[in-house]
């Protein structure tokens, strides 16, 4: 659900400096609001711990995505972000699924596991310099179905490069709109509206109202 120039941590590629308090201690970058952005140093330190378990290099792993090796190493210290095309190269480059850098929510109880995603307990990953965030709704991706509860900020979008996978995906208009491309076809879908395509099909999508966009999105088979 990228682009190299527009960021899961920040709205555009940009050089961040990293800021030390008076005691020389390394101080996490702001985002746009002034807020450390903690969903991209988690994200990042994900990425490079799946990274130095495969036993792959930055320079490994530049080569497999094209990505050269300061833009991944910004990544992985939380300075930049990645778009949704970027994160799914990054993701399968390091032979995961994108879900599997998301951010844990605490332990499941055994009864559950396998089965039931509490509300207080989904795994979220976050998109904040896109305006972006899943929640992951399936209690295990070990199946043939993966379902994500999308929310887009008003001008959230995927990026402006079309991308791909494996599969074929769903999807309901919870509340607000959506403006979906798939191959070389627009579609403006309001509340209350679906969709479904072959994912192989170049696909991007966009938040165009004034309000936040929430979608249900299921995947078949788990590949994002």
């Amino acid at each position: 659900m990228k682009d190299a120039s527009r960021d899961v941590s920040g709205s555009r590629r940009e050089r961040r400096h990293v800021r030390r308090s008076p005691s020389g201690k390394v101080n996490k970058p702001k985002a746009a609001d002034g807020i450390a952005d903690d969903s991209a140093y988690a994200l990042g330190a994900e990425i490079r711990h799946v990274r130095k378990a495969k036993g792959l290099t930055l320079s490994g792993l530049s080569r497999r995505t094209g990505l050269s090796i300061g833009y991944l190493s910004q990544v992985e210290r939380g300075i930049s972000g990645l778009s949704i095309k970027a994160l799914k190269q990054v993701s399968d480059s390091l032979g995961v699924q994108v879900a599997r850098l998301f951010q844990e929510s605490g332990p499941v109880p055994e009864h559950e596991r396998g089965i039931i995603v509490r509300a207080n307990r989904r795994r979220r990953l976050s998109f904040s310099g896109l305006g972006i965030s899943d929640d992951l709704l399936s209690p295990s991706l070990s199946g043939q179905l993966e379902m994500l509860l999308c929310t887009l900020a008003p001008d959230a979008s995927s990026g402006e490069e079309p991308y791909t996978h494996k599969g074929e995906e769903a999807g309901f208009i919870l509340s607000g709109s959506l403006d979906l491309w798939v191959d070389k076809r627009h579609f403006l879908l309001k509340q209350g509206d679906t969709f479904t395509f072959k994912s192989s099909l170049p696909h991007r999508y966009r938040n165009p109202g004034p309000v936040d966009t929430v979608i249900v999105w299921v995947i078949t088979p788990p590949t994002f």
